[in-house]
């Protein structure tokens, strides 16, 4: 059977296809981007959780709803003593410390 005929005569099957090869082309020229997705969630959530409370002094509750989003964290805990945030996300972990009046909140290595 040609390309020709097969084309004719599965029209959704040919553009399932084609959308799947340029899908995977799409991923392949984004990997990079992609890798580093996971690592933005468990980030974002600690450090704006962070300015949020310490920089800005706003209530708990406050700063757990601003930063609430589509993708939840698996795990949070904020250190009201030595003012540390660590939240976990998609596999990922990071820690937002607050430094002072200065430097605000910084994602800590």
């Amino acid at each position: 059977m040609s390309r020709q005929r097969f084309v004719r005569r599965r029209p959704f099957s040919s553009l399932l296809i084609f959308l799947v090869v340029v899908l995977l082309g799409w991923g392949w020229q984004e990997r990079q981007a992609l890798q580093a997705f996971p690592d933005i969630i468990s980030a974002y959530t600690a450090k704006e959780y962070c300015s949020c409370r310490y920089v800005m002094n706003n209530p708990a509750e406050y700063c757990a709803a601003y930063v609430k989003q589509y993708l939840p964290t698996s795990a949070f805990f904020d250190d009201t003593v030595n003012k540390h945030v660590t939240a976990s996300g998609m596999g990922r972990s990071n820690t937002a410390a607050w430094l002072g009046d200065r430097q605000g909140c910084r994602l800590m290595p």
